[in-house]
């Protein structure tokens, strides 16, 4: 079986109902891209939770279907026109889809990832560079984080550095694919719990939890409230998320650090530094840890008791 793409360019206010029509008309996959991409008229669009892009469109937007390679084409694109309303034609062109080892080519992207002194992020396919490595083994999958972002790097280094053997418990909020959690769990933190709000996270999460022979609680928020009270505190509470949601979480987050413990964040851009500083201000002082690609980690200690 071969496939061809469709490539249509439509309105910003057409991409959205065009794209579900061309499914209904029988197209395989859609996505939408920005037809000025690569040009100085190239529009960004990306935002934080609670600030996404109202549409995931452009001005001139580029809409490429995937269909079968013998399949009407333009009867396709002429049924998902008259779907929308429109009373006049769509031009559009077509573009072969090479065949391949659409597996072989994906794994050929992912090699193993060197981070801090000794962790190794390895792909299912691949065999671990050295012997007495820390390993994680991790394949891309839907939640973010195999130890690629500045972020998690900076994350996982923190961890590297900073723990110690009396360090008992960690906290990983916002885990995503579990990666600071399972870093934690085999620098011999005896309880890791990590805790995020979609529930495939926690799904990948415990995925390679056991695939990584690491024993790790994961929950959603509701239910990490519910069975670990506010008094519940942890030697280290790691969260790698974005500045806007770290700023409200500040006294949350911060109240679940044990007297004595350390406060590690990452999400956040340099520019944005001196706003989540200020937000954990009243309750730990923390400061720029490491820098890495324009995103930094911040780090401080709870005040012992």
């Amino acid at each position: 079986m071969g496939w061809t793409e469709i490539v249509i360019q439509v309105t910003r206010a057409q991409a959205e109902a065009f794209s579900d029509a061309l499914m209904e008309a029988g197209a395989l996959s859609v996505s939408v891209e920005d037809a000025d991409e690569g040009t100085v008229a190239e529009q960004p669009l990306f935002g934080e939770p609670g600030m996404e892009p109202a549409e995931a469109a452009w001005e001139r937007s580029r809409v490429v279907a995937l269909a079968d390679v013998n399949a009407n084409h333009a009867a396709i694109v002429a049924d998902a026109t008259k779907a929308i309303g429109l009373d006049y034609a769509l031009p559009f062109a077509l573009r072969p889809v090479e065949d391949q080892d659409w597996v072989r080519l994906t794994q050929s992207q992912f090699d193993p990832i060197h981070i801090g002194q000794r962790i190794w992020v390895v792909p299912s396919w691949h065999d671990a560079p050295e012997p007495d490595a820390l390993v994680l083994e991790l394949d891309p999958g839907l939640a973010f984080g195999t130890g690629s972002h500045p972020t998690t790097r900076l994350c996982m280094e923190w961890l590297e550095g900073n723990v110690t053997a009396d360090i008992a418990t960690v906290l990983d909020y916002g885990c995503g694919s579990g990666i600071l959690a399972l870093v934690a769990k085999k620098l011999g933190v005896p309880q890791v719990i990590g805790v995020d709000i979609d529930p495939q996270a926690l799904e990948s999460a415990a995925f390679n939890s056991e695939r990584n022979n690491c024993e790790i609680d994961y929950y959603l928020p509701e239910a990490f409230a519910r069975l670990y009270p506010e008094s519940q505190t942890f030697g280290i509470v790691v969260a790698n998320i974005l500045a806007g949601p770290l700023q409200l979480m500040a006294p949350m987050l911060s109240a679940r650090v044990a007297p004595g413990g350390s406060l590690v964040l990452s999400g956040v851009l340099d520019r944005q530094a001196e706003e989540v500083i200020a937000a954990y201000a009243p309750f730990i002082k923390l400061q720029v840890w490491a820098e890495h690609e324009g995103w930094v980690a911040l780090a401080g200690q709870a005040a012992a008791v």
